[in-house]
């Protein structure tokens, strides 16, 4: 039985799809609501659900995970972590 290895990059990416998938989330929700105060509250959580896809977004940017800035070597760096994962396949 072969090892998973997920580091920190692998965490961080899937915490990042997921903060943004409760993004949209919120903001359907959001639209298909007629309740006001149900409006409320779910601005409320869109709001923190931002500000957590930002902080998540700028950790990674911060650490060389996440290059949102350039294109080219976001790339790049995609391509990297693809080799690396069809190297771990072949182990």
């Amino acid at each position: 039985m072969g090892v998973t290895v997920i580091d920190d990059l692998a965490i961080a990416s899937d915490l990042l799809i997921t903060a943004k998938a409760g993004v949209r989330n919120l903001a359907v929700a959001i639209t298909e609501t007629a309740t006001p105060s149900v409006k409320k509250l779910l601005r409320r959580e869109l709001d923190h659900a931002i500000d957590l896809h930002d902080k998540i977004a700028q950790y990674m940017i911060k650490n060389e995970m996440y290059h949102a800035y350039d294109l080219d070597e976001q790339m790049q760096h995609d391509l990297e972590k693809a080799d690396n994962a069809l190297d771990l396949l072949k182990k």
